[in-house]
């Protein structure tokens, strides 16, 4: 019995000659709130020049879009239907930045270059990065040209084509799948790549 009630004392654990006092709990949680609130600044600073860098990259490809189009208006456009002869088509008018305000039917589209002639047009968005996004949205504007000419009875085939100083190979795969015709700037001149099979027609 003796040795049985000397075992269960063994087992049990000794109580702290030192236990922690209130001001030490105390202390130990102000410090561990201090370091939660720094982490917190640190990643709220974290997130502010993030976002700082996202705007300001964003706003130097703006930059870069204006540029690249106030170029590509002086540069680029007038040689355009010159070039487009050597896939067949004869466009003898180019018109740049033209827009359409369709209240009554709510169609609203700008159109960085449009080539024209009596049975085609062809409308070329000119961008300094040539993305996925961009793309779609050329589509849609397209979409909406067809609409607009629909409804005054414009009966021409319209054709797409896209520029763009930076193409990554997925943009240009994307571009030339959806039809449209790929122009890109190389030196002092630029360079089209038609898609593969017939050019998409809206």
């Amino acid at each position: 019995m003796a040795a049985q009630t000397a075992k269960s004392q063994a087992a049990r654990p000794k109580p702290d000659a030192n236990p922690p006092s209130f001001e030490s709990v105390w202390a130990l949680v102000q410090e561990v709130s201090k370091e939660q609130k720094e982490t917190a600044r640190q990643i709220k600073e974290t997130d502010r020049i993030l976002k700082e860098n996202a705007i300001d990259f964003n706003r130097r490809i703006g930059h870069l879009d204006n540029l690249f189009g106030d170029v590509a208006e002086y540069m680029i456009a007038p040689k355009l239907c010159e070039k487009f002869i050597e896939f067949g088509h004869n466009f003898p008018r180019a018109n740049r930045n033209v827009s359409v305000n369709d209240k009554i039917n709510k169609i609203y589209l700008e159109i960085d270059v449009i080539l024209e002639n009596g049975d085609k047009a062809m409308l070329v968005e000119m961008k300094a990065k040539l993305t996925e996004n961009r793309i779609n949205s050329h589509i849609e504007r397209l979409e909406k040209m067809r609409r607009y000419a629909d409804l005054r009875g414009d009966k021409r085939v319209f054709l797409g084509a896209v520029a763009g100083v930076v193409v990554t190979e997925e943009a240009r795969n994307y571009a030339l799948n959806q039809g449209f015709y790929l122009i890109e700037p190389t030196g002092e001149n630029f360079t089209i790549t038609p898609p593969p099979g017939k050019p998409r027609e809206w």
